[in-house]
């Protein structure tokens, strides 16, 4: 099996990670690691999400992370996932909102490493994919690093040699998703720990990285950088990553470039029923930083529910950038 080169993944993200966006990021960079949106074992078995498994060749490598906490149907869709063609498969351990907790998975499973391992010994013997996992440094008051030790320790002994750690711990009550994201600190050198104490494992971090600059640092400590809400803002920060962290020189393609090859992906996907405003959300920042990126995202947000003209649309915003 091919080895897979995580120096620099993409988190994965609700409503932002879809096969679209994906899509435009393997344009921008043919090395980072993609990941999909959480999608959970119960909405594959039944079927009411098994399109969202589809994906483009080009995208990748790619990872797929499901949501779920039953042995027996991770393994299940574990075997879907590799007919699909994936590369890899990730567990969330680290979503602290209601509804996965609701669910018993997420960030609570923390204070369940042995049910984790279950899973991840499960999955581990119905697919040749690597099995991954996100989680956090910790829950509410289990946020020792003595805990996050063991919790790695009885995880991997199941089959997981790849962890992607988000350096903040989670409160399952009095925060929502998003505070969870930004208020309790950041704790890196835990991070850093953590790797120098396994040494045989993948140690990946995550958490307020908004650069590449910042993600070099970082893998001075561990083996791979997690990127998330900076790559929304900004797709096109990726366009150093492949010469600057993977040492490829392949030349990258210029913002408009990159344009001019989503409108061709659109122009298909509009064939196929796909709206337009589902991939042109994701275009938003593809200009941040250059004259003429706020009237290309008015024209977008503002023309997308009138307009009925198709990828045209993109065409003429793009005219404001170069009118600029």
């Amino acid at each position: 099996m091919k080895r897979i080169d995580r120096r620099l993944c993409i988190a994965p993200m609700m409503t932002h990670t879809d096969r679209h966006f994906r899509y435009l990021l393997r344009l921008i960079s043919r090395r980072v690691m993609l990941y999909t949106e959480m999608i959970t074992t119960g909405a594959l078995i039944h079927g009411k999400q098994y399109q969202r498994l589809e994906f483009d060749i080009n995208e990748h490598p790619l990872a797929i992370q499901l949501g779920g906490s039953d042995p027996g149907n991770l393994s299940l869709c574990a075997a879907m996932v590799e007919e699909k063609g994936y590369d890899e498969i990730n567990l969330n351990i680290g979503c602290p909102s209601d509804r996965v907790r609701d669910g018993e998975f997420g960030a609570c499973l923390m204070a369940q490493p042995e049910r984790v391992a279950e899973c991840i010994h499960a999955m581990c013997g119905r697919t040749k994919l690597p099995v991954t996992v996100k989680t956090r440094i910790g829950i509410d008051d289990r946020d020792s690093y003595e805990h996050l030790r063991d919790f790695i320790q009885t995880v991997s002994a199941a089959g997981c040699r790849t962890f992607i750690i988000h350096a903040r711990k989670a409160w399952l009550e009095g925060l929502s998703p998003r505070q969870n994201r930004e208020v309790p600190p950041l704790n890196y050198p835990l991070v850093y720990r953590l790797k120098a104490d396994f040494p045989e494992l993948e140690i990946i971090i995550n958490g307020g990285i908004s650069s590449l600059a910042a993600a070099a640092g970082h893998l001075e400590k561990v083996d791979g950088v997690m990127i998330g809400r900076a790559v929304c803002h900004n797709p096109y920060l990726l366009s150093d990553a492949d010469r600057l962290l993977f040492g490829d020189e392949t030349p990258v393609l210029s913002r408009h470039d990159v344009l001019e090859e989503f409108i061709r992906y659109a122009e298909m996907q509009l064939r196929s029923g796909v709206a337009l405003q589902q991939m042109s959300r994701h275009l938003l920042g593809l200009f941040r930083g250059q004259a003429g990126a706020r009237a290309w995202r008015r024209h977008l947000s503002e023309k997308i529910h009138s307009d009925n003209s198709g990828v045209r649309l993109l065409i003429d915003a793009s005219g404001l950038i170069r009118a600029a």
